[in-house]
């Protein structure tokens, strides 16, 4: 366990004041209670929601509701080291054994022990019911809202089936250095939050500052650097991640057009996503004022509202697979805002629930990397990035917006229309419609040849000999569908397995074209 020495990665006034009740990631204790702080550290270490762990606040009590009475209780000097030797014997009870941060915080005049307790390494974990009983049960314990519960029937097969699943991000990089964390950047985020951390970090060892803010481990004598890590805390993310980039594409004539500007965005994730949103809305979030003969108030929308511009690329960046070669791209036309990210959601989220949006999922990807965005306000990481979405759009008077995924999940697309009156980029307004001979791209002329009648998914990549189910999806039927040459033969039901494809008027029209035109070739 490391000891009381170490500080938080986290402002404890802000965990208290801030975070003000009981929840699954936090958890008061007016006094040493070993039984149930034992049973809480297992809960937390099993992080059965993949929330990133809790903490455990010893000293501080709370009120009926679960909110922190202040001034605290507090802890009496002369038992801060019989605690922590108990708790470090406590813990070793834990199977595996399992040890929190620990570290003595003053508050008010008074003394807290803060037990910090991070998702562990090698889940599932279970303690006795009672640590200082002679004949001693253990049992899997995990959180359910803000109490920690015994793990049964049904929960415990899910938990015991989590074995050696850590998430990705939270895994050690063999491939890289302890030293490939950058302190700079680390000192950055810890006074970005307002951490304790913060004053001593830059006479920490990097190792020690990395140990500290669990972005390393391993044993002393081969530490690792972790996953999350390196994404945040290193200039190259991409050296070892290869296609960690937001890619931002402009399609001013449609996405079925020839012409395209491009702007790719590397470095740290926080830095990567807030340089992309910036970009984004500085060159294609346009207001409009409208103004209406019977009243003085003008009505005020926008072409995309950045809010719900912002949900979508950082729920991206948070899900996304950085174990996939494959960017974030952010495609922006006239008519709509379209995000893509790979693979798509969890299979436990029913494709109806996502496009209506009530998608909810306890398996989160990317727990660590969850907990950073959490930390630097950029996401809240509650499955509340889509319904805030459909709230944004509703608010601006938009179109409703689509979540789009296929039936193997291997990509997530997130499409937000532009409102019909808003003007866009250098005030274009109206429909981009396909005109009698637009161009196209080679890939959405050969989907146009093929389609002699509705064909699915499948037969479509058939005719077409296809083999890369995504690869045909972003190259081929995705450009075809934007460039309204080809429509769904079921669009209120974009994932049903009925679904088929089919030419529009303007895709026969095309057809009749390059048929002409390939007479004459």
């Amino acid at each position: 366990m490391q000891t009381a020495n170490n500080k938080l990665p986290i402002n404890l006034n802000d965990l208290l004041r801030q975070r003000k009740v009981e929840g699954e990631r936090i958890e008061y204790k007016a006094g040493w209670n070993p039984d149930a702080v034992v049973r809480t550290l297992c809960a937390f270490a099993n992080d059965f929601e993949n929330l990133g762990g809790g903490y455990v606040v010893i000293g501080q009590d709370c009120d009926t509701n679960g909110q922190p009475v202040f001034p605290p209780v507090g802890l009496p000097d002369r038992q801060l080291d019989k605690i922590q030797r108990e708790l470090l014997a406590y813990c070793q009870l834990i199977q595996p054994a399992y040890f929190p941060v620990l570290s003595v915080e003053a508050l008010e005049g008074r003394n807290l022990m803060v037990l910090w307790a991070p998702g562990g390494q090698t889940r599932p974990y279970k303690a006795p019911e009672s640590v200082t009983a002679k004949k001693k049960t253990w049992h899997y314990y995990i959180r359910r809202y803000s109490s920690t519960v015994e793990a049964k029937g049904n929960i415990e097969q899910e938990l015991l089936n989590l074995a050696a699943k850590v998430p990705f991000d939270d895994r050690f990089n063999q491939f890289a250095k302890v030293d490939d964390l950058q302190p700079p950047l680390m000192q950055a985020f810890l006074r970005e939050v307002g951490s304790a951390l913060a004053d001593e970090a830059a006479s920490l060892p990097v190792e020690a500052l990395g140990r500290q803010m669990n972005v390393a481990g391993g044993s002393t004598e081969s530490p690792w650097p972790k996953n999350v890590g390196l994404l945040f805390f290193n200039e190259n993310p991409e050296k070892f991640f290869p296609y960690t980039q937001i890619d931002v594409l402009w399609f001013p004539e449609g996405a079925g057009g020839d012409r395209f500007d491009e702007k790719i965005f590397k470095g740290p994730l926080a830095r990567m996503t807030r340089e992309a949103l910036d970009y984004i809305q500085r060159n294609y979030l346009h207001e409009t004022v409208i103004k209406h003969p019977n009243r003085a108030e003008a009505t005020r929308v926008w072409n995309f509202p950045y809010a719900a511009v912002e949900e979508a690329v950082v729920n991206a960046v948070y899900h996304r697979s950085y174990e996939e070669r494959e960017p974030i791209e952010v495609r922006i036309s006239h008519d709509e805002l379209v995000v893509v990210s790979f693979p798509g959601p969890d299979r436990s989220i029913r494709l109806e629930d996502l496009q209506a949006g009530r998608a909810i999922s306890r398996r989160y990807r990317n727990r660590r990397i969850g907990e950073f965005l959490k930390e630097l306000d950029l996401t809240e990481g509650r499955s509340t990035g889509i319904p805030k979405i459909l709230k944004v759009m509703k608010a601006n008077g938009s179109p409703i917006p689509s979540f789009e995924t296929d039936d193997d999940r291997t990509s997530f697309v997130i499409r937000l229309p532009r409102h019909a009156r808003a003007k866009g980029k250098q005030g274009v307004t109206g429909e981009v419609t396909p005109q009698v001979t637009p161009q196209v791209t080679t890939e959405v002329a050969k989907v146009v040849r093929v389609l002699l009648t509705e064909l699915s998914r499948q037969a479509l990549q058939d005719a077409l000999g296809l083999k890369d189910n995504r690869h045909f999806r972003q190259t081929y039927l995705l450009p075809a569908l934007n460039s309204g040459l080809v429509e769904m033969t079921l669009p209120d039901k974009p994932n049903s397995s009925k679904q088929c494809y089919r030419l529009t008027e303007a895709g026969q029209r095309i057809k009749e074209t390059l048929a002409v035109r390939k007479k004459k070739a």
